[in-house]
């Protein structure tokens, strides 16, 4: 089964733009989804958590710095990176902007190949295991881009799934993880999986990490879900 690719929510009023922006970010390898007001766009983040929104400043109805004051205001949101897209270049404009929460400022007509990079930046922060990062945590190491993972030096062989499971504890260690949110992010939205796998699963991950030694690194918090450290 293929890791689930980052997804991003495309928010643009503009079918021409909106099109060009989908077609450009899934040619990169990300999983689009797309709004075209804001009601909509804040309907779809309930839906599917995007990892990052590209959002137009001038939408019908509620307009971007709207969406981006109610989503940064929103526990389960503000982690969200939102890469905003208007045609004001004053710096009042970027200024208000990035004071609303914004993570990024794109000014229009942009160079499609700049968005492309700022979002993988933005993706580097919240899923770095996604753009082929190395991650540490106390003495495990996980290389996304080799699919090699040792602790205290030793290596640790791990099947397709655990890795996936490692590599979501790792970008955001001590972070608890329902057993849902676990189903998205590992196995993907689309797959229906029964949440007591993701149990099983688990008890494998703790297996191969303590097969040299050394504490279980994964705790169990009760009625909640799973964390690192």
């Amino acid at each position: 089964m293929a890791t689930p690719h980052p997804t991003v929510l495309v928010v643009e009023d503009e079918p021409a733009q909106r099109e060009v922006l989908t077609y450009n970010l899934q040619a990169e390898g990300f999983d689009v989804v797309a709004a075209e007001d804001g009601e909509e766009a804040l309907l779809l983040v309930d839906e599917v958590t995007p990892d990052v929104i590209v959002l137009d400043w001038m939408l019908p109805g509620v307009s971007g710095i709207e969406i981006c004051r109610r989503l940064k205001t929103k526990p389960q949101t503000t982690g969200i990176p939102v890469i905003m897209l208007s045609a004001r270049s004053e710096e009042v404009d970027r200024v208000r902007g990035l004071e609303t929460g914004a993570d990024d400022y794109v000014v229009k007509p942009y160079s499609v190949l700049e968005l492309m990079a700022r979002v993988r930046g933005q993706l580097r922060r919240v899923r770095p295991a996604s753009v082929g990062q190395r991650l540490e945590f106390d003495d495990i190491v996980l290389d996304s881009e080799t699919h090699r993972v040792t602790r205290d030096g030793k290596p640790v062989k791990l099947g397709p799934t655990e890795f996936r499971l490692l590599s979501t504890f790792m970008e955001k260690p001590g972070r608890v993880w329902g057993r849902d949110q676990l189903l998205d992010r590992v196995w993907g939205r689309d797959i229906y999986v029964d949440s007591r796998t993701v149990d099983v699963h688990i008890g494998r991950l703790r297996k191969a990490l303590c097969v040299h030694g050394g504490e279980d690194p994964v705790r169990t918090v009760r009625g909640a879900g799973y964390s690192l450290g």
